[in-house]
């Protein structure tokens, strides 16, 4: 099948338009039509054919031109608005993104569980692991007795094999003994909370606070010094309102964006 050439008449006219975007299906692929729509759009954003803030084509202007029906549209757009490369407002013009991962922070899910519902790939590296006597305020978070120490567990957390977060993990060793016996890097730390030590999560208490990236967290997440990070400190308890994790991460701040829906109450 040749090119399908998707031309927007008014695309000289209006500043933030990007290049035009050639999108070609293969009929006979065994790839689905919207992974091959995805996987195209998404390398045009990337490379920087299509630029960040331009306004982009509708649903029903990509199915026309390539005479199709608007679902493989509709599914390759929802997985690049989870992916940040696509902003999507009701009634409004698609906009090209800046591969910001939206996180919702009104549910309780690991960062694995995160990516994978968006369908991306996430993975870590474990950079450091050992025990120690906590400070004052992981201790108090933690509700931790003079004596009981934690673990402390930092992994470099990637997206799609591209570091987005630097994740510092403090866990009460009386509550996980053993776990530094286990694979901290390809196992989600709530399966193993959940699943080998039997703590159901309930809830998280959650700040979320913006810094600038001193020269070593820079170069662990591969940008520059003092661009913006995402700050979040996280307690976790369990169903039995015990907290069982006190953590600090830090998210490149132009990887990711929080979200959160405020409802307005009486």
């Amino acid at each position: 099948m040749e090119p399908t050439y998707l031309v927007e008449e008014d695309a000289g006219k209006r500043p933030g338009v990007g290049p035009d975007i050639a999108i070609t299906l293969d009929a006979g692929s065994f790839v689905p039509y919207y992974e091959q729509i995805l996987a195209q759009i998404r390398n045009a954003i990337r490379i920087g054919r299509l630029r960040a803030g331009a306004s982009f084509y509708s649903e029903g202007e990509i199915a026309r031109s390539l005479g199709i029906s608007k679902m493989p549209v509709r599914q390759a757009f929802q997985k690049l608005r989870d992916e940040g490369l696509l902003n999507i407002q009701q009634g409004k013009k698609p906009v090209i993104g800046s591969e910001r991962v939206p996180w919702d922070f009104q549910r309780l899910r690991g960062f694995s569980e995160e990516m994978l519902r968006k369908g991306l790939t996430p993975s870590a590296r474990v950079l450091s692991f050992d025990e120690q006597v906590p400070e004052v305020t992981i201790a108090a978070a933690l509700s931790l007795k003079p004596e009981q120490k934690v673990y402390r567990l930092k992994r470099l957390r990637f997206i799609d094999r591209r570091p987005v977060a630097l994740v510092t993990s403090y866990l009460p060793a009386h509550i996980f003994p053993g776990i530094d016996q286990l694979d901290l890097a390809t196992q989600s730390l709530y399966y193993i909370i959940e699943r080998v030590y039997g703590r159901p999560l309930q809830r998280a208490d959650e700040v979320i606070g913006a810094i600038n990236a001193e020269p070593e967290e820079a170069g662990i997440l591969q940008t520059s010094a003092g661009r913006a990070l995402l700050i979040i400190t996280e307690t976790t308890y369990d169903v039995q309102q015990v907290p069982v994790e006190y953590s600090v991460s830090l998210l490149r701040g132009d990887r990711y964006t929080a979200f959160v829906t405020a409802v307005r109450k009486e």
